[in-house]
């Protein structure tokens, strides 16, 4: 299929050369959505969203502080404002997440995998959980993942591994230190590429250099209310990509929003 702005969208042979595989183009460019060819059966339509949601616009605009903007591409790593929001428990034994744009669309999620039923139940009884090994997958919005983000077990500092859905690396994001602002190094083919930066002792926003220590990308956490803060776990935040990131920085950004969170979230310091 050549590609035109006049062609209409849907679902056609993927121009990547994947084997019986159909890729989908929005009319204006070719998307992340993909799915294997049903032989003559009708293709999965891409999900209709609802309206622009004014709870996500006042989340991004007025607590977050982010200028409204243009649309994205539309996709996870298209859109310049993820907006990523904790799904609110009051026992939490699973993480998961909402990602959405900045208008309130859903472009995916985010859920831990891997947990055996012995695991939800030291989660729940001890603390202990904090330390061990936590594996969460991306996923896009039609379910399938997109990026793999692997936390080892740690003691004090934490790292985060990210693969594609196939185990291709990616890069890792390596905390630097303990005790006072807590900053990540962003990591690729064995040298630093970035770096995260928190702006305050608790750890709530943070800035995203490049290798130039140049601003490419903002996490700013949301408050979500005071019931949610009491009663539940939920954490929700923003993150805000300045322009067009070039690969694999662009990946790990995008992992960043839920990497801070696992990292420090139930860290016993009491950070995030």
């Amino acid at each position: 299929m050549t590609t035109h702005s006049n062609t209409p969208s849907g679902w056609y042979p993927d121009p990547h050369g994947a084997v019986e595989t159909l890729r989908y183009w929005d009319g204006a460019q070719w998307t992340e959505h993909t799915h294997a060819d049903g032989k003559g059966r009708p293709a999965p339509q891409v999900p209709q969203q609802a309206g622009p949601d004014e709870r996500v616009r006042r989340q991004v605009q007025q607590q977050a502080g982010v200028a409204a903007s243009g649309p994205g591409g539309g996709t996870l790593f298209s859109e310049p404002v993820l907006v990523v929001n904790q799904k609110a428990k009051l026992i939490e034994l699973t993480n998961e997440y909402k990602v959405m744009d900045q208008q309130g669309n859903q472009l995916g999620s985010v859920i831990q995998v891997g947990q055996s039923a012995l695991r939800k139940i030291l989660r729940f009884v001890a603390s202990i959980d904090q330390y061990l090994t936590h594996r969460l997958e991306i996923r896009d919005v039609h379910g399938q993942p997109v990026l793999l983000l692997t936390r080892p077990a740690k003691i004090l500092k934490s790292r985060v591994v990210v693969t594609r859905p196939d185990g291709q690396p990616v890069g890792e994001i390596v905390q630097q230190n303990v005790f006072g602002k807590i900053n990540f190094a962003i990591n690729a083919e064995g040298r630093q590429i970035g770096a995260i930066k928190a702006e305050n002792w608790r750890a709530w926003n943070f800035a995203i250099v490049d290798h130039a220590d140049k601003e490419v990308a903002r996490i700013t956490k949301t408050w979500e209310g005071l019931a949610k803060t009491m009663f539940t776990t939920a954490d929700n935040y923003v993150l805000q990509i300045h322009y067009q990131l070039p690969e694999p920085l662009l990946s790990l950004v995008v992992a960043t929003a839920l990497t801070v969170d696992t990292a420090l979230k139930q860290d016993a310091r009491g950070l995030g």
